[in-house]
Formats: C-alpha cells, sequence, structure tokens
C-alpha cells in the first residue's frame, strides 16, 4: 500500500496526516488562534542583552520576548574562535532594531528561538542570503545525482544574475533529487524575487512587525510532504481544494494529479484510524503486539520512553523474550516520536540485553526507522546505564502540548494528593487558625472525596482535633473544589 496525505480543513483548525502503509505516521495541528511561527521573519527590537548568557532578548511582537543567542547574530562564516571570543554586547545593544527569524515557536514557558541567518524555502530550494555555500540534502546519496544538482544551480546562477553569479546560497531540499533543470531555476527566480520583496519590506516597517510570513499548514503540507512516494492527497474542503490546485499549479505542478477533493460522509480523519490514533498518541503508553509496552514521559526538559516485556512471555528463554520486546519497541519508538512530534532530548530505557549482538540490531532498526523522519535525529548509542539517548530537532509544539493543557488538579505533574493528604493538611491548617485568632468554630469547604474521608475514616481524628481547641468542626461539600483545594472559615 503507497502513501498518502489526508488534509482535514475548518476555518478554526486544519489537520494534516500522513499515511504509510495504511497507517497513520504523522499528525499535524494548527489553530487559527495558535498558528505556528517557525520560519516567519520579523522586525524586532532588543529589549535586553545578556552578556552572562551570550544572548539576548528580542521583541517581535509577541506575548513574550523571543531569545537569541551571540552565535545565531554573527556571520555563518564567523571562525569558531572569534565565535567563542566575542560578547553578545559587541554587536547587539538595547533598542537596537534587528530582522530576525524564528527557528522555534514558544514551548511551554520558554519564548521562541531566533536568528539573524535568515532563509526563504520553495518546493525544491531554500535560499540563504546572507550565505554563498550550494548544499545538498544528506538524504540525496547518488553522489551523482548531488554533483549534477550543484551544477545545475550554478549555471542556473549564472545565466539569471550574468557576471554577478552567485547571489545568496541554496541549499537543494530532498525533493530536487531527479528535478530538471527548468524547474530549479524558476525556484530560484522565485526566491530571488521573494527576498527582493523582504527587503523593500524591512526598510518601511517598524520594529516590532511581521516582515514575511510562512505559509499555513494545508500549503506547506503541498510544498513539503508531497514527495514523489506519496500517491494521493485527499481533501475535505472544496475551497482548500481550489486553492491547493491553484497552488500547485504555480509552484508544485508534479502533483496536481495526484490531488483529490473528498467529499465523503464519512469524516476524512476517520480512514485509516486516524482519529483513534490522534486519542492514543496523547495517551502516556503504548500496546505492543506482542504483550510488551511503552510508557511515554514527556517533560519540558526531555522525554523519556520506558519499555516493558508486559503479558510476553516468550517460547524459548528470557533472553528472546527480552529481544524480541525490544525489537518491537524500537519501531514503535520510531513511529511515535513522528506521531507525537516529540522534540529535544529523549532517553529510551530498553530491557536490558546481555548479548552484544542483539544490542546492535536492536539500535540498527531504531536507527532504520528514524531514516524516515523529516525531523533532523541524532542517536549517541547506549550510554554506560543502558539507555539510548538521542535527540530530535524541536522547532514546534509537540502533539500533546498543541492539543491539551495541564491539568488544572494535578498542575501538569501526573499525580494529587490522596483525600488523607489533604485531611492532614486541614488539620494543621485548623491548628494555624486556633493560635492565631479567637473562633467560635470552623467550617472546612472541600471536595467530596476529601469531606467523605474526614468523616468517616478520619472521624476518630476530627474528634481528638475538637477536644484539644475546643471548638466544633464541620464540613461541606463543594462541586466546583478540585481534589486538593480547602478552605478554612472562621465561624
Amino acid at each position: 500500500m503507497g502513501e498518502e496525505i489526508l488534509i482535514n480543513f475548518t476555518p478554526m483548525e486544519t489537520r494534516v496526516a500522513v499515511i504509510e502503509n495504511g497507517m497513520p505516521q504523522e499528525i499535524y495541528v494548527e489553530r487559527v488562534r495558535r498558528r505556528g511561527i517557525v520560519g516567519n521573519i520579523y522586525k524586532g527590537k532588543v529589549v535586553r542583552v545578556l552578556p552572562g548568557m551570550q544572548a539576548a532578548f528580542v521583541d517581535i511582537g509577541l506575548e513574550r520576548a523571543a531569545f537569541i543567542h551571540v552565535e545565531d547574530v554573527l556571520p555563518q562564516h564567523t571562525p569558531a574562535e572569534e565565535k567563542s571570543s566575542t560578547s553578545i554586547s559587541q554587536v547587539l545593544r538595547e533598542g537596537q532594531a534587528l530582522v530576525v527569524q524564528v527557528t522555534k515557536d514558544p514551548i511551554g514557558t520558554k519564548g521562541a528561538r531566533l536568528t539573524t541567518h535568515l532563509s526563504v524555502p520553495s518546493r525544491y530550494l531554500v535560499h540563504m542570503p546572507g550565505n554563498t555555500h550550494i548544499g545538498v540534502s544528506q538524504r540525496i546519496e547518488d553522489n551523482a545525482e548531488r554533483d549534477r544538482l550543484r551544477s545545475v544551480i550554478q549555471e542556473s546562477l549564472t545565466d539569471i544574475n550574468g557576471e554577478e553569479g552567485k547571489k545568496g546560497g541554496f541549499i537543494l531540499r530532498t525533493v530536487s533529487e531527479g528535478a530538471c533543470e527548468q524547474e530549479l531555476k524558476g525556484d530560484i527566480q522565485f526566491l530571488q524575487r521573494l527576498w527582493a520583496s523582504i527587503q523593500e519590506r524591512t526598510k518601511t516597517a517598524r520594529a516590532p512587525s511581521v516582515i514575511y510570513e510562512d505559509l499555513p499548514l494545508n500549503m506547506r503540507a503541498l510544498r513539503d510532504m508531497a514527495n514523489a512516494s506519496i500517491e494521493r492527497i485527499r481533501i475535505d474542503s472544496r475551497e482548500t481544494f481550489q486553492k491547493a490546485k491553484e497552488f500547485s499549479a504555480a509552484l508544485v505542478p508534479e502533483i496536481s494529479d495526484k490531488l483529490e477533493y473528498y467529499p465523503g460522509e464519512r469524516p476524512i480523519f476517520d480512514l485509516f484510524n486516524v482519529e483513534d490514533e490522534v486519542q492514543k498518541a496523547l495517551g502516556r503508553k503504548v500496546e505492543l503486539k506482542s504483550g510488551g509496552y511503552l510508557i511515554f514521559d514527556q517533560t519540558e526538559a526531555m522525554t523519556t520512553v520506558d519499555i516493558n516485556t508486559g503479558a510476553f512471555v516468550g517460547h524459548r528463554n528470557l533472553e528472546e523474550t527480552i529481544f524480541k520486546t525490544n525489537l518491537e519497541a524500537a519501531t514503535a519508538i520510531g513511529r511515535q516520536l513522528r506521531l507525537r512530534n516529540l522534540g529535544g532530548i529523549i532517553i529510551i530505557d530498553f530491557i536490558d540485553m546481555e548479548d552484544e549482538d542483539h544490542q546492535r540490531q536492536v539500535l540498527r532498526t531504531l536507527e532504520r526507522m528514524l531514516e524516515k523522519d523529516h525531523a533532523k535525529c541524532k542517536v549517541t548509542g547506549v550510554s554506560d546505564l543502558g539507555l539510548v539517548e538521542m535527540t530530535r530537532k524541536r522547532t514546534r509544539e509537540s502533539l500533546e502540548q498543541v492539543l491539551c493543557e495541564p491539568c488544572c488538579h494535578c498542575q501538569g505533574r501526573g499525580s494529587i494528593k490522596t483525600p488523607e493528604t489533604v485531611c492532614y493538611e486541614i488539620f494543621r491548617e485548623i491548628l494555624r487558625h486556633h493560635r492565631a485568632y479567637d473562633a467560635d468554630s470552623y467550617l472546612v469547604l472541600a471536595a467530596q472525596s476529601v469531606v467523605d474521608y474526614l468523616t468517616d475514616d478520619a472521624s476518630d481524628h476530627v474528634a481528638e482535633l475538637e477536644s484539644f481547641i475546643g471548638k466544633t468542626i464541620r464540613f461541606n461539600a463543594e462541586t466546583m473544589y478540585g481534589a486538593e483545594q480547602f478552605d478554612v472559615v472562621l465561624r
């Protein structure tokens, strides 16, 4: 079964699913009120320079100031020794206007990450105006094709710009493999016109303001995800489908025949069980076919993945059971990282294996799965503690961060205090009030589960406390109170 892309569009939200072999592999969500800003170019204003951190905060018009490091301010060709010896205060000052591009969306409590090394993408190329390098995606492995692509770009630049030759650098994207000279030359001309218009807007724009916005998700999907292996792209909105036809005719004509309008009564994300996969991707536990399972824990610092054999007992011995579970887990993890769009540091705790050959096979399986990933991944191998450490480039929020918010009861901890714990906190609070104020009685407002515990399991302790303070304590259940919330009212 081939690959396809499903695009679900509503006025409030756009969702895109990438299907491979009948299974959702990637899911992206973009909401009108919270559009991602990666790739956007702003004229910002430096609001604070931090020499101790070799960084600065820049106001680009968002709720939180964005962050830029000195390495992202200095020219890319700056020697390493000069980068390490140059202070941020030498290149930036407070109040200075600065043209920057967002490389990472604001995530959690962190503001957006910025760079002054600007780039603008098209179908086949990424244009880097401040550079002169011509690079080729590492995923294009054929050396002859890499040489051909470089040669086409160099010749096209000479044809377009005359004897001046290069005007900025270019990176040939993975989809450029097999592209003809006319297609690549057209991309160069488009990008140079786009860059000229950005420069004009920069001259007149005030800081902070947006200079250039990247395409919305539905159009980015056509530009970035529709490669040669995609058999069709189904869109459930007629208006979005028409826009996609116009967009593809102008920029990606090779996918025009793959576009389909989906008018079916069955919701498009019910195809291939995408809706079910979205719900599963929000959970901690991922079941494996063998009976084992994975546990994903996502924190601000890193994501951890724990593998367990569960109900799988194998047929021969323990080592075989562990090996098979780890192999299946490695395959599942590669898919889950894409599906959940997890980024940053990822620590994987495979079940301990004594056989070194088994370790190599599991690691190779994981690496092979990561080769399919659009995001840049790096596996550092197995640590002394037997953990697999890896990184996955994080530019946008994960699926969970887009669709969820911290629990109002546990504030994102993933656990809440027991009624018994809250009960003892209430006792301490009553004693605190007793020593500070002269009240006739006390009224405790708390969640129903806590009141039930106080009037049942802890009733003896309540009686002892009343005798000790010489006051009456009454309880009232509040339906709107969280499990840890309570108030002690003096009467």
